[in-house]
């Protein structure tokens, strides 16, 4: 619900309207840069939390370093790669897709016009990996998966890309440690790993998060977050994926986690299902990540 506060002139004045977001924006923006700078991580936005490329000036002028985006065909591509860089944005990753079969692994659509388009970007490829023939967690998959993503791997490498598994409940990369056991077949400098706060918690291995990390740092590229409740294993989304101001899951003691691995790269912000306003959204979300990595 809306509230109103009203100035000594008498003028009605809404805090989540026109007038006190610019004004948020305009204050956030001034110490955006520089805290930016300061800071350990590089906070970026994922394409669910920005939604559409429209907001890019929002989320550069709250402080946002970066942005995750989508795998488009190569000509939208284009054009979205011409966007961000003309809002001095990085494009930190791309998420992709891949299907994995007895056969081989399908990736999604014309993939080498794809990263030709990226070429020059410096980004990462968001790998998750669904399959109707191995199981969740099933390593019998692997003698099949590891030859194609090598493949991958090295196509990504000519164009200076990066590829990172991203592990997603249901699908046969399920869990971080899957990632980490696949990343170590395929064994090329450029192939890692994506720690996904939701999908961990989601898939039940909370307690694990530390020695998962551990295992996974020399192979982490990069890290999503959010606002979620504790022991919410199998939860819905509305409880695992929330505004980074919300829920009782200690963010801090994560960062504190990545600080201890010696993790230093980028970490994005996860809003799949979030219903909030995107401007709203991002705005309570850069406010919580500044108060957690404010505190010693």
């Amino acid at each position: 619900m809306k509230s109103t506060l009203t100035k000594p002139l008498g003028i009605a004045f809404d805090p989540f309207g026109p007038v006190a977001f610019a004004l948020m924006v305009y204050l956030s923006g001034c110490a955006g840069s520089s805290f930016a700078e300061e800071t350990k991580w590089k906070f970026f936005a994922m394409d669910t939390a920005i939604r559409d490329l429209g907001r890019l000036g929002t989320a550069k002028e709250l402080g946002y370093t970066g942005v995750g985006w989508r795998f488009e065909p190569a000509e939208t591509l284009a054009g979205s790669v011409a966007a961000l860089r003309g809002s001095g944005l990085d494009l930190v990753a791309v998420y992709g897709g891949a299907t994995l079969t007895k056969e081989g692994i399908g990736f999604r659509g014309d993939l080498g016009a794809r990263l030709e388009v990226l070429a020059g970007t410096g980004t990462t490829i968001w790998l998750p990996v669904n399959s109707a023939d191995f199981p969740a967690s099933d390593p019998a998959g692997d003698a099949v998966a590891v030859p194609e993503l090598r493949r991958l791997a090295d196509l990504a490498a000519k164009q200076g890309l990066r590829v990172a598994l991203y592990p997603h409940a249901g699908s046969w990369l399920e869990r971080i440690q899957d990632a980490v056991r696949v990343a170590k077949a395929v064994d090329r400098k450029n192939f890692g790993v994506t720690f996904n706060l939701a999908h961990c918690l989601r898939v039940g291995d909370e307690a694990k998060i530390p020695v998962l990390l551990a295992e996974a740092a020399p192979h982490l590229f990069l890290v999503t977050i959010n606002g979620a409740d504790q022991n919410a294993a199998g939860a819905p989304w509305e409880r695992l994926i929330r505004p980074l101001d919300e829920g009782d899951y200690s963010v801090a003691k994560l960062l504190g986690e990545l600080e201890r691995i010696g993790y230093t790269g980028p970490i994005g912000l996860q809003a799949f299902g979030v219903k909030l306003p995107v401007a709203e959204s991002l705005s309570r979300s850069m406010k919580a990540w500044r108060a957690i990595v404010a505190k010693p």
